[in-house]
């Protein structure tokens, strides 16, 4: 997905939706995420926003209407 931040620049979000459920986000809505961010020569992205498979890593999530995706 694609979001808009506050200030107008736009950010990808590379979600697994092999690893949580899909975020059921539309126009105008407003989430709340935590992932890693990777720069790259378009501006980056910002991916694992899931659990940590292996059970290594902290893992991100996506917070939208009060539900944790992760």
């Amino acid at each position: 997905m694609i979001l808009q931040l506050r200030n107008r620049h736009t950010l990808l979000i590379a979600h697994n939706i092999d690893l949580a459920d899909r975020v059921p986000v539309g126009l105008g809505d407003r989430l709340r995420f935590r992932g890693m961010y990777e720069w790259n020569e378009r501006g980056g992205l910002v991916h694992w926003t899931h659990r940590d498979p292996m059970g290594n890593e902290a893992g991100g999530w996506i917070k939208f209407r009060r539900k944790i995706y992760a």
